[in-house]
């Protein structure tokens, strides 16, 4: 057998899980020593194969209609999903907009920012995505692994990339949950 195949994207977050991903500096090697890294928003291929991956990563909350389609593509190309980062597992900051309505939060970011010049309107083109409630990655598709933490810390995040590169579900408790 090869090496497992690794796909990551994300959704509605900072990119701070990904940033903290990247911190594992050297150990990155040994990672890809370990598994065949595909898609990601770090490398060219942004789409999991239409084949499958063994292992799907998402960071971030779903906020939109594009999210959803992007967590349900992942999920059906993947063997096992990891929801990386508080958002991804609770709903993280983003989910601080749903004490708002869609319309309310809308309004405040396109027309009434201190830098919104006069003529600032709220973006209505349907090729965009449709935001919705802010759910966290579970209340949309089953997840495997979860991986809590903002961001998570890189030694967590090499360890449980270590675990499933070798065919082990990883138990993020315990000193694995700590975070900066």
């Amino acid at each position: 057998m090869g090496k497992p195949k690794v796909s990551s994207d994300w959704l509605a977050g900072c990119a701070g899980c990904h940033m903290s991903l990247l911190d594992m500096d050297e150990r990155i090697a040994t990672v890809l020593e370990l598994a065949d890294l595909r898609s990601t928003p770090i490398t060219d291929l942004k789409e999991p194969d239409a084949t499958g991956v063994d292992v799907g990563i998402l960071e971030g909350a779903i906020s939109n209609t594009y999210n959803e389609e992007v967590a349900q593509k992942m999920r059906q190309r993947c063997k096992i999903l990891v929801a990386l980062g508080d958002c991804a597992v609770f709903g993280g900051v983003p989910a601080m907009r749903n004490f708002f309505t869609i319309e309310e939060s809308l309004r405040r970011a396109y027309v009434e920012t201190e830098s919104t010049d006069e003529s600032g309107k709220i973006p209505d083109d349907p090729e965009l995505a449709v935001p919705t409630k802010v759910r966290a990655l579970q209340d949309v598709v089953p997840v495997d692994v979860f991986v809590p933490g903002c961001p998570p810390d890189a030694d967590t995040i090499f360890y449980v990339l270590a675990e499933l590169a070798q065919g082990r579900i990883p138990e993020v408790k315990g000193d694995k949950l700590h975070w900066h």
